[in-house]
């Protein structure tokens, strides 16, 4: 199948609607449960369901300027990415409106892998996790497949191509960044 995926990938971006349609129906199940772990984060309240965040997704992938998908692993690694970046921009958008309305926003609380974030934590996180990926490219590509995707170790470790003992170094690594970062003092 990763070859065939290769393959529909490749003829995807030479503008084969044919390789598109099959790509999503080749990834769409993985794709929900991305979205389903994205969406997990967030407030039981959130008005973004798992559907419409794996079609906005798969809509930026192919629809705004071309990217090089290569492999499975890449798609997913950028589908994740695509995600983080949609649940960011809903986070802020309600954070608007909240402002807009007059409402109090509360204080960051130090994240858990089982937190629910709000739209204000969402972006608290996003933040530190753009500064960390910057000097830790790898490291925080492990975040997004981890934390936000829901994705096992060994199922991060393969999309990346390392070793088990080494994305779970960098695993611990980043919480330990990532946690100072979020419960440093303002």
């Amino acid at each position: 199948m990763n070859q065939n995926l290769t393959v529909m990938l490749n003829a995807a971006q030479l503008g084969d609607q044919t390789a598109r349609d099959a790509i999503l129906q080749v990834v769409y199940y993985e794709l929900h449960r991305m979205a389903k772990q994205h969406i997990r984060l967030e407030r039981g309240n959130h008005t973004l369901q798992a559907t419409a965040l794996v079609n906005e997704a798969y809509l930026r992938l192919f629809e705004g300027l071309p990217i090089e998908l290569q492999n499975r692993n890449q798609f997913f690694g950028i589908a994740a990415t695509q995600m983080r970046r949609i649940l960011v921009d809903h986070a802020r958008r309600r954070k608007a409106q909240k402002r807009y309305a007059g409402e109090q926003t509360d204080s960051v609380e130090p994240i858990s892998d089982t937190h629910s974030l709000t739209p204000e934590e969402l972006l608290t996180l996003d933040t530190a996790l753009t500064e960390f990926k910057r000097h830790y490219p790898r490291a925080g590509s492990i975040v997004e497949l981890r934390f936000f995707c829901g994705m096992t170790e060994q199922e991060t470790a393969d999309i990346l191509e390392i070793s088990l003992s080494t994305m779970k170094r960098e695993w611990g690594f980043a919480k330990v960044w990532l946690y100072r970062r979020l419960t440093r003092e303002p």
